[in-house]
């Protein structure tokens, strides 16, 4: 297995289209997305908030084309929570977009901003059908008497090769990125993933544009690789590590029952410790580019459901 980068990297989908000097491909993808044909370069501005954890969040790309503010994700996890990392994300989004174009929020005009497009690019390996994500899902059933005021939506398209064929062939580029991913996951199940990526480069058809890119930066497209996909491996053996933990700690607690309230309490407050420690632990490895931010969110949200 080969050694994982020790710093935070961009995802191959970042460094694809979320680049400057790859707007034109940043623009190809909007147009397909939202059915336009916007050929003018200048008119594309990339918006990511570069080099910025929130909360082990990080955004992939954003961008503005005329006034439309897109955002969008790529996911190799499913995560139904999607609405409320975008909420997140815009809100920092837009707070950039102010601060840029000094426009006074106290004012008493009405202030014009950018309308959020919101998009989760999906090829994990798990079947997925494209779907709209709510924010309204995650409202607490005892509310549902009472109308939100605020409404997230997010499109999740799958990516998958062989998916969707309708949007690559509005947009070759993404066609040619899912066929790198496929053809990755597939040679990694018998080949070391340096090899893997090695290999795929290798075979990756001549008349793809993305391949003359690929080779030019080749050692950080392998590097990415190497994080990306030793991800899932990661974040099985956490799990298998905390289901050992949580199995010992059952029997502990069953030898234990019956015992003083005090000790029970000290339990509670050790388990507690050992929770913030746990989560200290994972935010360390993101900072230490082991895991990135979106396994690092799965773990910790696992925690807190077997808490409950």
């Amino acid at each position: 297995m080969g050694t994982i980068n020790q710093k935070y990297k961009d995802r191959l989908f970042c460094f694809i289209f979320g680049r400057e000097e790859n707007k034109k491909w940043s623009l190809e993808l909007y147009n397909a997305i939202n059915d336009t044909n916007y050929s003018n370069l200048d008119d594309v501005q990339i918006f990511t908030i570069e080099n910025v954890l929130y909360m082990g969040m990080k955004n992939d790309v954003a961008l503005i084309v005329e006034d439309i503010l897109s955002v969008y994700e790529q996911q190799s996890t499913f995560n139904p929570n999607m609405p409320i990392r975008e909420l997140i994300y815009v809100s920092k989004l837009y707070s950039k977009y102010i601060k840029m174009n000094k426009l006074n929020i106290y004012s008493d005009s009405i202030i014009r901003l950018p309308k959020p497009k919101l998009v989760v690019f999906y090829n994990g390996t798990k079947e997925k059908e494209d779907t709209i994500l709510r924010l309204s899902d995650s409202f607490s059933d005892n509310a549902s008497a009472v109308e939100s005021d605020i409404a997230v939506n997010v499109k999740m398209i799958n990516i998958n090769y062989g998916k969707n064929e309708s949007l690559f062939n509005k947009c070759k580029i993404l066609k040619e990125y899912s066929w790198f991913v496929d053809q990755i996951r597939l040679n990694s199940s018998y080949m070391e993933i340096s090899e893997a990526v090695e290999h795929t480069l290798d075979e990756m058809p001549n008349e793809f544009s993305l391949k003359s890119y690929l080779l030019i930066n080749k050692a950080e497209v392998t590097d990415m690789c190497i994080t990306e996909y030793n991800e899932e491996e990661t974040l099985q053996a956490i799990g298998n590590e905390k289901f050992a933990e949580g199995r010992a700690v059952g029997k502990e607690e069953g030898r234990e029952e019956g015992r003083t309230q005090g000790r029970e309490e000290g339990r509670v407050e050790g388990k507690e410790e050992g929770k913030v420690e746990d989560i200290e632990r994972i935010k360390q490895m993101v900072e230490a580019g082991i895991i990135t931010s979106d396994v690092a969110e799965t773990i910790i949200n696992n925690l807190k459901i077997e808490d409950k």
